[in-house]
């Protein structure tokens, strides 16, 4: 598990290239950060690799509240771009 800046958690990517998981880390920072501006923020996503296919699932939980959703594709940006386009309120 890779956890970042303490509210942000990532499963199951610690498979992932080290160059496409900087992107990802950026991408998720950038999400959550844009939420943080006046709420308590907390993500989970789970990475589950299902050849040839990526399955993400996510949990969000902003000032108490849960909020999941769950995409499986086949390129990795997508799933990640595609679950927390789920979760953006």
């Amino acid at each position: 598990m890779i956890e970042l800046g303490g509210n942000i958690k990532l499963e199951g990517f610690d498979s992932i290239e080290p160059s496409k998981l900087v992107v990802i880390k950026k991408i998720v920072g950038n999400f959550v950060k844009n939420l943080e501006a006046e709420n308590k923020v907390s993500l989970t996503l789970t990475l589950s690799e299902q050849n040839p296919e990526f399955k993400i699932d996510a949990a969000l939980t902003i000032n108490e509240k849960n909020k999941t959703s769950s995409v499986t594709e086949k390129n990795l940006f997508f799933a990640l771009n595609n679950v927390l386009t789920k979760l953006n309120i």
